[in-house]
């Protein structure tokens, strides 16, 4: 349910986009989003582009509150760093706070975390750079997954089927900062579902054109399928519970997403939590509200109202 009705209570919004990130792109297509939806509904609404440009705004006072839709990590808005700015500027903003972000920016601790509370994640393997990928890849067996333990939207994320494509799969992950993971690929469905408040919102059914959900087929192609809810009946309550469950269990709070495989047992596998999501014509947390009669404004609406921590 809402609980603001007039635009005027939020004050002027800063709502922040693009950045620094490897994610640069795709923030500013969901912001200019985001951006018009709240335009729309009267909110006093401002794009600003990256984290300096915003904290030189705040500091002199131009804004009451942040609707955060950057993505990722380094000049990205979803590993804490932001969060902290704006906790010591005392500005409320969207989404996780800097806990909850960090952790779940980190693929590794998330997945420490949910394993430390026997939650279900792919057995995994973290790399930091210049260790043994041939030692841990005999940890996994084939298949696995080698990837960036700090990025978002599948970038530097390799599926490797043999030995042989390991050093390849290497390479393109150690293109991007910070430590690696390998994972075991779990072969089955892909789902995700969504959470706003406490709402948690039915899950989709990825089903991807080519071998799985890539960047292209999240951001590019035409031709990704998507099923919501994902599943029925006590299956689809089931992994609710169980994504919630993973979003609490790394401190997060106000929206966000939850990535998981289900294996061809049935059984639900955790992959990731994403803070502040997708907000492009692609996404999927405004797909998933628009099944529960969400539209995108009242959607953008919502999760600007998530800022006032204080009364969720």
């Amino acid at each position: 349910m809402r609980k603001i009705n007039d635009p005027a209570q939020f004050g002027r919004v800063a709502v922040v986009m693009g950045g620094s990130s490897a994610e640069r792109e795709v923030s500013l297509d969901s912001g200019r989003n985001v951006l018009a939806a709240l335009q729309a509904r009267g909110v006093d609404a401002h794009a600003i582009d990256g984290i300096p440009a915003l904290l030189d705004a705040l500091r002199a006072g131009h804004f009451a509150r942040v609707f955060n839709i950057l993505h990722g990590q380094h000049g990205g808005g979803e590993d804490g760093v932001l969060q902290g700015a704006l906790e010591s500027l005392h500005v409320p903003y969207t989404g996780s706070g800097v806990l909850g972000s960090a952790l779940s920016m980190d693929k590794t601790r998330s997945k420490r975390v949910w394993q430390s509370l026997g939650l279900p994640t792919p057995k995994f393997v973290p790399l930091p750079r210049g260790a043994d990928v041939y030692a841990a890849a005999k940890q996994i067996g084939f298949p696995l997954i080698v990837k960036p333990s700090c990025e978002g939207s599948s970038v530097g994320v390799t599926r490797v089927f043999q030995e042989k494509d390991l050093d390849a799969a290497v390479a393109l992950a150690e293109k991007y900062p910070g430590d690696l993971l390998m994972e075991a690929l779990i072969e089955g469905d892909e789902l995700t579902v969504g959470i706003l408040g406490r709402q948690v919102l039915p899950s989709i059914h990825i089903v991807p054109k080519g071998a799985f959900y890539d960047y292209n087929a999240k951001y590019v192609a035409e031709d990704t399928r998507y099923i919501c809810p994902g599943l029925e009946g006590e299956r689809e309550a089931s992994l609710r519970a169980l994504t919630l469950e993973a979003f609490d269990a790394l401190g997060c709070h106000g929206w966000g997403r939850v990535d998981v495989m289900r294996d061809t047992q049935g059984r639900n596998w955790l992959l990731e939590v994403n803070t502040a999501p997708g907000m492009t014509s692609h996404s999927l947390v405004p797909k998933a509200a628009a099944v529960s009669g969400i539209d995108y404004q009242e959607l953008c609406w919502r999760v600007l109202e998530t800022s006032f921590r204080e009364e969720q």
